[in-house]
C-alpha cells in the first residue's frame, strides 16, 4: 500500500520551489475509468506478448537440440559464460551451441549471445561445406574482390550484398574497435589508420568469421591473436622484399654504405 501524499510531501527537498500545499495536491490521482482501462489492456497484451516469446524460445531451442547429436559427457562452460543481453532467448545458447558445433565459441572475445544465434540459425551444418576459412570469409562476402590489370591491383572493394551472419560479424568487429585490451584491437587500429574505420570493421569480421571457421571444422579450441608474431612476420617479410630490390639493383659497398647512413640520419 502507498504512503499518503501527506507523509511524502515531508521528503520534499527545500530547493523545491512549490509549496507543501500544491505538492500534495499533485500527488492526489486522477484515476479516470478510461485510463484505467488502457492501462489494463495494454498489461493483459504485454502479458500475451511475453508468453508468445517465451513458447517461441522453447519451440527454438527444442528444434536445435533435435538437430544436434547428443553429448556423450555434459561439458562445463562456465569459465567462458557471458552475461545475457536484455533481449536474449531465455534458454542457454552456449549449452546449445556447444551441443551443435562441439567447440565453445564463446571463448572469443567480443562474440555475443547475438553472434552465436545468428550462426546457428542461418549457417548450422552448412559451414562443413567450405574447405577453407577464407572461402567461408569470402561467401560471407568480407573478403575483397581484387581486379588486376597488368598486375596492378585497379580496385580491391568487397562484392555488394546482404548476410545476416556478416552484419552480426561486423557488429561485433565494430564492438572490438571501442575495446582497449581485445586481441584485435591492433589489427583494427592499424587498418583504421591506413584505410578508414569502416574496412577495419571489415577486415576484423573477415578475421573472426576465420576463426570461427577454424574452431568449428578443427574443433580446436580458441587460439588467441598473437598480434605481436603477426608484426614481427610482416616486418621479415618486407625485411627480404628490402633485400631482394637491394640485390637486382647490384649496388656496390660504397652506394649501399650510403643509402644506410642517409636512412639511419632520416630516423634522428
Amino acid at each position: 500500500m502507498g504512503l499518503h501524499p501527506l507523509v511524502l510531501s515531508s521528503f520534499v527537498s527545500k530547493g523545491v520551489k512549490k509549496s507543501r500545499d500544491e505538492i500534495i495536491a499533485s500527488l492526489q490521482g486522477q484515476w479516470r475509468e478510461d485510463f484505467l482501462f488502457e492501462l489494463r489492456s495494454c498489461l493483459s497484451l504485454y502479458w500475451i506478448y511475453e508468453k508468445a516469446v517465451l513458447e517461441c524460445d522453447a519451440k527454438l531451442e527444442n528444434e536445435l537440440l533435435a538437430k544436434a547429436p547428443p553429448l556423450a559427457n555434459k561439458v562445463d562452460l562456465s569459465q567462458t559464460r557471458k552475461k545475457p543481453l536484455k533481449h536474449s532467448p531465455k534458454f542457454n545458447i552456449q549449452q546449445v551451441s556447444f551441443a551443435f558445433f562441439r567447440t565453445d565459441l564463446y571463448q572469443i572475445p567480443g562474440v555475443s549471445h547475438t553472434t552465436v544465434l545468428c550462426l546457428l540459425t542461418n549457417m548450422g551444418n552448412d559451414i562443413q561445406k567450405f574447405a577453407t576459412g577464407k572461402q567461408f570469409a569470402s561467401w560471407l562476402r568480407l573478403v575483397p574482390n581484387n581486379k588486376i590489370s597488368g598486375g596492378k591491383v585497379i580496385s580491391h572493394k568487397t562484392p555488394p550484398g546482404k548476410n545476416q551472419i556478416a552484419r552480426c560479424l561486423r557488429m561485433a568487429a565494430n564492438s572490438i574497435g571501442n575495446q582497449k585490451n581485445h586481441p584485435l584491437t591492433p589489427f583494427f587500429k592499424r587498418i583504421a589508420f591506413r584505410k578508414g574505420r569502416v574496412a577495419a570493421i571489415t577486415a576484423t569480421a573477415r578475421k573472426l568469421a576465420i576463426i570461427i571457421w577454424n574452431m568449428i571444422i578443427k574443433q580446436q579450441p580458441y587460439s588467441a591473436f598473437d598480434y605481436e608474431k603477426v608484426n614481427q612476420k610482416r616486418k621479415n617479410s618486407q625485411l627480404k622484399n628490402i633485400q631482394t630490390r637491394l640485390a637486382k639493383l647490384g649496388l656496390t659497398t660504397e652506394e649501399l654504405k650510403g643509402v644506410f647512413e642517409r636512412a639511419s640520419l632520416s630516423t634522428i
